[in-house]
C-alpha cells in the first residue's frame, strides 16, 4: 500500500526498535535510525554506560530496582543515602520512556515526596481510604483525571492485584467499591510500568537541545542547538509541546567556542551510539564551560514549531524540504543493511529525479499570501493556525505560499514577509520582535558556518528562499501574489477590516466577504439579527465603560434584575475564548468589569485573584463587553455543546449551496472552552461526531436538525467560504430539539487539531483537498465579480 514508512511514533514500541523491526521484516523502507540505535536510544541505563565509556560528563548516578524498592523496609534510611551522594535536586526517572513522562525533579528534603516520586517514576500510586473521604465529587473527579494523565500521573490501563481497570469511571466505582468495603488503601500499578529506575543528580546551566542530521556521505553535522527558558525549572511534556510554555533561543546564548563545543559532543555522541539519519540529543552546559549530554533521542517532536523543524529553518529548510531530505537519507540508510537494495536503489533514483525535477520544472504554481498573526489576544493561536496552513500548501505542487506576518493597529496594518526560520519562531510576539529589528540584528556566526557546511544539502533540497524579512503594503502584496489565505482570528480579520484593504485591490481571499465579517465579529449585533430571524440564541446584554464608571451600582442593579448567575461575560467584538469567563456572583462580575476597563491591571491585583486569572493570561480590554445567560439543560434529557463547520460551493447558476459537515461534541476541562482546547493538540476533547443519541436513526434525525439550523444561521448572516457555529443543543423526550447559537467564526481556527479538519474527513476531505476548496472559492468569486462588474 505504501513505498515508505515515515515514523512521528514516541516513546515505547515507536522509537525503541519494535515497529523498526516489523518494518524490516517485512522489507519496508523507513525514517530515522534502524534497530540497535532505536534501542539504544529508549534505554537511558545503556546510554549512561556508553556515555561513560566514551568519555562524556554525567550527573551522579544510582539505579534502584523495583524488587529493592519495595522490600526497603526504611525508605528515611534510603533517602537520607541518596540525599548525601546525590544532594538536591535529584532527578527521578523512568528509564525506557520517551517525552519526559515518568519523570519528577525532587527539589526539597520531603520524604513523602520523595516516595511519591520514585512511585511515580515506578508508574505506581496509592490511595488512601481517609484522604479521598475528605475529597468532594469534583474534587475525586479531578484527581482521577490526573491519575490517569500518563503526562500528570501513570496512565491507563491499571491494575489493581489481579483485577485490570481500562477506563476513568470504571476506576471511579472500583475506588468507592473498595473503601466501602473496608479497604483502608488501594495500591495501584500502570499495566506497563518501569522494573527499575534512575536516581541522579540535577545538572545546573543552560539547558538545550540539539539536532544532529547526517549529510550524503553518512557524515553527522549539528544543526544550532537551542537553549529552552522554562516557565517551569524542568522542560515537562507540557513545555515540550505546548505553545508559550517555554521558550527557544536559537542558537543558544553563549560565546562560539562554547557552541561549537555543544555541536561537537551532541555529533560525537551521534556517532558513538551509532545513530542514522537524524536524532535529538539534550543536554546542559554548565558556568565553566562543561557540556553534559543526558537525553538523546532517535526521534523528535514534529509539530510546527518543535526543535526538529525549528533549527532546520535557521538553515533555510522549510518543513516540506527538511522531511523530503529525511525521507531521502532514511532510504540511502536502508540500502546500507543489503537488504532488498536493488527495488531501495531504484526508489532512491526516482526520488532523485523528484527532487531535481523542482528545480527546473516551469508549471506555474498560485502564490498565496499567508497572513498571519494580528494585534488581537488570538495572534498566537493565528501563527499556529498560519504556519499548518503554509506547511499544507508548500506540500502540494500546486500553490507557493508566501509567509507574511501582519501586526500593527486597527488604523494601520505592518505587513512583513518573512523567512522560514522566522515563522518558526516561538509565538507572534516573538515574531514581532524578530521582523521589526531585522534591520539591528546580523546572522549569528555560527549560523553561518552551519548554513556554509550544509550548503550542498540546501542547494538540493531549497532552491531560492527568502532570507531575510521585509515590509509590505497591500499595493505591494498584489503584485506579489495570485491570492490571499487569512489565516488571522479575531481582530483584524475577522472583522473585515482586512477584506476591505484585499479587495480594494482586486485580491482573491478566503472567508466571508466584507459585510458578513462586520456583522459575525460583533457577537450583539449577530444574536439580534438572529433573534429577529426566529434562531434561538441566549438573554443577552451589553455593559458599557461609560455607564459603569458614571454609576458601577446602577449597572450591577441592571444585571442582577435581568439575569440570575451564573452568567457569561466575554467581548462583544472579538474572536472567541479570550476572557470568556463565567460570573458567579457580584464580587466577580464587578471585578470582571474593573479588569476589562482597565480600572485595575489584569495580572497581580485584587481583581485578577477573583477571576483566578493566570500569569500573563491574555485578556483584552475593551469600552463594553458583553453578557449572556448561561445556557443550561433546563428539563432536557440530554444536553451539549457543538461545534458545527461548513464549505461553500458555486452552483452552476452561481448561487452559492452550503455542505455542512457533521457537528463536534466539544468538552471542557472548567467552565469554558480555553483557547488550548479549542486549538491544540492534546487540550481538550472534540468528539466527531457529536453523540446526540446511541439510537443510529434518532441520532440522523438530530444531526440533520441541528445541521438545518446552522445552515440558516449562516445563510442568514451571509457567511461565504466557510465558517464554524458554536452551540449548545437541548434534547427532549420526545426528541424535540432546541439549538441554541452562542457565536459564528467566520475565520475559524486552522491549527493542525482542530475539530474542523476532524469534521471535514467524514465528508472524504484530507486537510489539504478542504484548504484547496477554501482557496478556489474565494479565486472564483473574484472572478464571477470581475465579469458582474
Amino acid at each position: 500500500h505504501f513505498d515508505f514508512a515515515f515514523l512521528a511514533l514516541h516513546g515505547p514500541y515507536g522509537e525503541d526498535g519494535n515497529i523498526q523491526g516489523l518494518l524490516e521484516w517485512y522489507n519496508i523502507p523507513y525514517s530515522g535510525s534502524g534497530v540497535l540505535p532505536s534501542a539504544i536510544g529508549i534505554n537511558k541505563m545503556v546510554q549512561k554506560k556508553l556515555m561513560l565509556n566514551a568519555g562524556f560528563k554525567g550527573p551522579i548516578s544510582v539505579n534502584i530496582s523495583k524488587n529493592d524498592w519495595l522490600t526497603t523496609t526504611d525508605t528515611n534510611t534510603l533517602f537520607a543515602t541518596l540525599k548525601n551522594k546525590i544532594g538536591f535536586p535529584m532527578v527521578i526517572k523512568a528509564p525506557y520512556q520517551g517525552s519526559s513522562i515518568g519523570i519528577t525533579v525532587l527539589a526539597k528534603d520531603d520524604t513523602s515526596a520523595f516516595i511519591q516520586a520514585i512511585n511515580r517514576a515506578f508508574f505506581r500510586h496509592q490511595i488512601a481510604k481517609a484522604a479521598w473521604g475528605q475529597m468532594s465529587l469534583e474534587q475525586k473527579i479531578v484527581y482521577i483525571k490526573l491519575l490517569v494523565d500518563i503526562r500528570e500521573g501513570i496512565g491507563m490501563p491499571v491494575v489493581c492485584g489481579t483485577q485490570q481497570i481500562n477506563h476513568p469511571e470504571q476506576l471511579m466505582q472500583f475506588v468507592e467499591q473498595q473503601f466501602a468495603a473496608g479497604q483502608e488503601t488501594i495500591l495501584l500499578e500502570s499495566l506497563d510500568n518501569e522494573e527499575e529506575i534512575i536516581i541522579e543528580s540535577f545538572i545546573q546551566g543552560k539547558e538545550f537541545s540539539c539536532i544532529v542530521i547526517q549529510d550524503e556521505a553518512g557524515k553527522s553535522m549539528a544543526l544550532p542547538p537551542t537553549e529552552i527558558v522554562k516557565g517551569n525549572q524542568f522542560f515537562d511534556y507540557r513545555s515540550k509541546y505546548l505553545p508559550g510554555m517555554s521558550r527557544k533561543v536559537t542558537p543558544i546564548n553563549l560565546p562560539i567556542a562554547q557552541i561549537e563545543n555543544i555541536r561537537k559532543e551532541c555529533e560525537r555522541l551521534f556517532d558513538v551510539l551509532s545513530f542514522n539519519v537524524y536524532a535529538r540529543i539534550d543536554g546542559f552546559i554548565n558556568e565553566h564551560g562543561e557540556v553534559f549530554l543526558n537525553d538523546p533521542n532517535t526521534t523528535s517532536g514534529m509539530m510546527p514549531s518543535s526543535f526538529f523543524f525549528h533549527q532546520a529553518a535557521e538553515i533555510g529548510f522549510n518543513p516540506s524540504q527538511f522531511l523530503t531530505y529525511i525521507i531521502r537519507t532514511s532510504i540511502a540508510e536502508r540500502i546500507k543493511t543489503g537488504k532488498k537494495t536493488f527495488q531501495l536503489k531504484q526508489l532512491l533514483e526516482e526520488l532523485d529525479h523528484s527532487i531535481a525535477d523542482m528545480h527546473t520544472t516551469t508549471t506555474h504554481r498560485t502564490k498565496v499570501g499567508v497572513i498571519m498573526g494580528g494585534f488581537s489576544s488570538e495572534r498566537h493561536i493565528s501563527v499556529e493556525s498560519g504556519r499548518n496552513i503554509y506547511e499544507k500548501l508548500a506540500s502540494s505542487t500546486k500553490y507557493e505560499p508566501v509567509p507574511i506576518f501582519l501586526t500593527g493597529n486597527e488604523s494601520e496594518h505592518l505587513m512583513y514577509v518573512m523567512p522560514i526560520n522566522i515563522m518558526l519562531k516561538d509565538n507572534a510576539d516573538d515574531i514581532k520582535e524578530k521582523v521589526q529589528n531585522a534591520h539591528l540584528i546580523e546572522k549569528h556566526p555560527v549560523i553561518k558556518t552551519i548554513m556554509q557546511e550544509a550548503n550542498a544539502l540546501t542547494a538540493k533540497y531549497v532552491g531560492n528562499a527568502i532570507t531575510e524579512p521585509f515590509q509590505i503594503n497591500y499595493e505591494r502584496l498584489s503584485t506579489m501574489i495570485d491570492a490571499v489565505f487569512i489565516a488571522l482570528h479575531g481582530r483584524p480579520g475577522e472583522d473585515g477590516a482586512v477584506q476591505q484593504q484585499l479587495e480594494k485591490y482586486h485580491i482573491p481571499y478566503n472567508g466571508s466577504g466584507i459585510k458578513s465579517s462586520q456583522i459575525s465579529i460583533n457577537k450583539f449585533t449577530t444574536n439580534k439579527i438572529l433573534r429577529e430571524n426566529g434562531v434561538l440564541v441566549a438573554n443577552h446584554a451589553l455593559v458599557q465603560k461609560k455607564d459603569y464608571l458614571n454609576n458601577a451600582e446602577k449597572v450591577v442593579a441592571f444585571v442582577e434584575s435581568n439575569f440570575n448567575y451564573p452568567i457569561i461575560a466575554k467581548p462583544a467584538d472579538d474572536g472567541c475564548s479570550s476572557a470568556v469567563k463565567k460570573i458567579k456572583s457580584k464580587a466577580a462580575f464587578e471585578a470582571y468589569c474593573k479588569i476589562m476597563f482597565g480600572i485595575e491591571p489584569k495580572d497581580g491585583s485584587a481583581s485578577s485573584k477573583i477571576l483566578g486569572l493566570s500569569y500573563n493570561e491574555e485578556f483584552p480590554q475593551k469600552d463594553y463587553f458583553l453578557i449572556e445567560d448561561l445556557v443550561s439543560k433546563d428539563n432536557a434529557t440530554h444536553f451539549l455543546e457543538v461545534t458545527g463547520g461548513m464549505l461553500t460551493k458555486f452552483n452552476n447558476d452561481g448561487s452559492i449551496s452550503y455542505e455542512i459537515f457533521e457537528p463536534s461534541e466539544t468538552l471542557a476541562t472548567g467552565d469554558v472552552l480555553s483557547l488550548e482546547e479549542k486549538f491544540l493538540a492534546g487540550e481538550g476533547q472534540n468528539i466527531t461526531p457529536a453523540r446526540f443519541s446511541t439510537n443510529a436513526a434518532i441520532q440522523k434525525q438530530i444531526a440533520t436538525e441541528v445541521k438545518a439550523t446552522l445552515e440558516k444561521v449562516a445563510r442568514i448572516i451571509n457567511v461565504e467560504g466557510y465558517c464554524r457555529i458554536d452551540a449548545f443543543v437541548r434534547i427532549f423526550e420526545n426528541n424535540k430539539v432546541e439549538t441554541v447559537v452562542i457565536e459564528i467564526n467566520s475565520l475559524p481556527g486552522m491549527t493542525p487539531a482542530t475539530c474542523i479538519f476532524h469534521q471535514t474527513a467524514i465528508n472524504g476531505y484530507r486537510p489539504y483537498n478542504f484548504i484547496d476548496n477554501i482557496l478556489q472559492y474565494g479565486i472564483e468569486r473574484v472572478k464571477k465579480n470581475t465579469i458582474l462588474q
